[in-house]
């Protein structure tokens, strides 16, 4: 993957280190679901959504970047990201317009549903960060987020969870491209309302009523 990272930015003993730390971020024994496979399915997703991006290089540069800090807390592991990026990406050459897109990108990822119209890069990045939504590996995807959030209680986890997904729910429309959207709306929201039920299943007697 490093030789990926070195095409979008010039070689040089920075960016090499740069990318080197990047790959071992992501490979942290701790993560399960956000790891070097995410990367590479999101970097994947983006390259069959490109054509609708804008800057396409600063949107493959914030995917490396937008869980490069992953400490399972919502939005905390997002800016920490993003400072890394403008920490980083300027050692590597990347003009300063492209850093603060990056950032930016970066980001938006903490709440994909807070995405403003017109936004052609950040809905290709957020697309490709949801494909997972509308794609076959739903169930293994949603254990592996069990997984990182193994220190949170079950019930706590399962109001979270209920909470995020009636969230992504509610937009009208979840995929911004229109390629991504022919592919994965209808599967992701299937998915989505399907885990809802089950987590709801999983409710212990007696607290219904708090729902």
């Amino acid at each position: 993957m490093r030789e990926d990272w070195l095409t979008l930015v010039a070689d040089s003993p920075a960016a090499r280190a740069t990318g080197a730390e990047l790959v071992a971020r992501w490979a942290e024994p701790h993560r399960r679901y956000h790891t070097l496979a995410h990367l590479a399915a999101v970097l994947a997703a983006i390259d069959r959504l490109a054509g609708a991006a804008a800057d396409p290089v600063a949107v493959r540069l914030a995917a490396w970047f937008h869980d490069a800090v992953y400490d399972g807390r919502p939005g905390w592991d997002e800016e920490r990201s993003a400072q890394l990026a403008q920490a980083r990406l300027p050692r590597c050459g990347v003009p300063a317009g492209r850093v603060t897109e990056v950032a930016r990108l970066v980001r938006l990822t903490a709440a994909h549903d807070t995405l403003a119209e017109g936004d052609r890069d950040g809905a290709v990045l957020c697309d490709a960060d949801l494909a997972v939504l509308g794609g076959p590996d739903y169930e293994p995807y949603t254990a592996h987020i069990r997984q990182e959030y193994a220190h949170v209680p079950d019930e706590l986890f399962r109001q979270g969870r209920a909470a995020v997904l009636r969230r992504l729910l509610a937009v009208p429309r979840l995929y911004r491209t229109d390629e991504a959207y022919a592919l994965w709306e209808k599967r992701a929201r299937a998915n989505m309302s399907a885990e809802l039920v089950a987590l709801a299943a999983a409710q212990p007697a007696g607290n219904e009523a708090a729902q």
